[in-house]
């Protein structure tokens, strides 16, 4: 707008400085005419010449955590025999100021060259924060300038090359889960012991009945007794975590990073890493719009693969909670626990609740992670009118859950190493 403005009156100035000239025989005024002219000329038509032969370059990392600060490689090259002065750099980098207001696909001023010399190249680097986690399509890069008047400014994308950046959700430390076995099969005489060490312990020495295993038998026993001893061994309870996320729409209270889905994907992401750690079995189950199905998994590439999904999550799903519930309580594992992320409307508390009392009937342990929606609302009056049920709390208490509330603001790391 400045830009235009200053344009429009410097035109106005030409055009006065040429009806004042034609109304007199003088020379002056002709000279004060042309040199406005040769001014507004050189303000509109210089920016464009020194954007040409020019090139730009983008170099970066292609994956960040939330919270890190990556530096972007930024190389101009120019391929013109004369030099460049003043030429400003912007980009697209939708990732930039994401916390609060969402991806932002506006231009982002990266800095200014204030000298190319000709055949030549400039090169700086630029820190940026990663703020917010997602997959971002960055660029493509440009170069504006609108020396040496600020009459008009040129723009030209000069770098036509795109570049993605995923953001990882940030990981907090968990030092301890209150987690229950899920019971393997009982590898008694019978059945062959399994290549893996600890899934079953050695519990005592009995006789030998038909059908035992021979690798079972005890020898040395078997040969002081004279008779066939077998040894006996009971299963080893392993835990196992299947992480249940809401992405229905209504159940995302709260905006940018500061919402429940944001919590909730941190709060996934770090469970995940416990249980890969700890060398658990751990699965994320959710609704969306692209329905997100990881199958039970541990080690490093699982737990990736966990990232990337929670990476590009988004809350634009329809489907009740409850239903998601009733489908893990058709596949579940007994003695599996699920960690349940509870952000919905109260009005869906009741089916809710019907959906943990058939998972815990199948012998399912519930680790339920309640969200404070008031606390996420931007306006506390309109909040307070319409508060949670508390229902769901006392329902959940009933089922023999295990309860963490989750506020705005909350430090996660002390809230889950209590």
């Amino acid at each position: 707008m400045a830009l235009k403005l200053k344009f429009l009156i410097l035109c106005g100035f030409t055009l006065a400085a040429y009806l004042a000239a034609i109304s007199r025989e003088q020379s002056l005024p002709w000279l004060l005419a042309a040199l406005l002219s040769a001014a507004l000329l050189t303000g509109v038509l210089w920016p464009r010449w020194l954007l040409q032969r020019l090139s730009v370059r983008r170099v970066g990392p292609q994956r960040a955590l939330e919270g890190e600060t990556i530096v972007f490689r930024i190389d101009v090259q120019n391929r013109g025999w004369l030099p460049r002065f003043m030429v400003e750099l912007v980009d697209r980098l939708p990732f930039v100021d994401a916390a609060e207001r969402g991806a932002n696909d506006g231009d982002k001023l990266l800095g200014s060259v204030a000298y190319v010399p000709g055949r030549g190249a400039r090169s700086f680097d630029v820190p940026l924060l990663c703020e917010k986690r997602g997959f971002y399509k960055l660029g493509p890069m440009g170069l504006a300038s609108s020396f040496p008047l600020g009459l008009a400014e040129a723009r030209s994308r000069a770098d036509r090359s795109l570049q993605t950046l995923t953001i990882y959700p940030k990981v907090f430390p968990i030092l301890s889960l209150p987690l229950f076995g899920a019971p393997s099969q009982i590898h008694r005489g019978g059945y062959c012991l399994p290549e893996g060490a600890g899934a079953a312990e050695f519990s005592g020495l009995r006789e030998y009945r038909r059908g035992d295993n021979p690798r079972h038998i005890h020898w040395p026993t078997t040969a002081r007794l004279n008779e066939l001893m077998v040894k006996e061994f009971e299963p080893l309870a392993s835990a196992s975590i299947c992480i249940a996320l809401d992405l229905a729409k209504d159940a995302n209270i709260g905006r940018g990073k500061h919402s429940t889905l944001e919590y909730a994907i941190r709060i996934a992401a770090s469970v995940a890493a416990y249980a890969c750690s700890q060398n658990m079995h751990s699965r994320v189950l959710a609704a969306a719009a692209q329905p997100l199905r990881i199958l039970s998994g541990k080690g490093d590439f699982h737990y990736q693969a966990i990232l990337d999904a929670l990476a590009v999550a988004e809350a634009d799903g329809v489907t009740p909670y409850a239903k998601l519930l009733t489908e893990i309580a058709l596949n579940c594992v007994r003695g599996e626990t699920v960690l349940l992320l509870l952000a919905e409307p109260p009005h869906r508390n009741a089916e809710t609740l019907q959906a943990l009392a058939l998972l815990r009937a199948k012998g399912v342990y519930l680790f339920a992670v309640l969200f404070e929606r008031d606390s996420f609302f931007s306006n506390a009056s309109w909040a307070k009118n319409h508060a949670g049920d508390r229902t769901l709390n006392a329902g959940l208490l009933e089922l023999g859950a295990h309860c963490v509330t989750v506020r705005r603001g909350d430090d996660l790391t002390e809230l889950f190493n209590r």
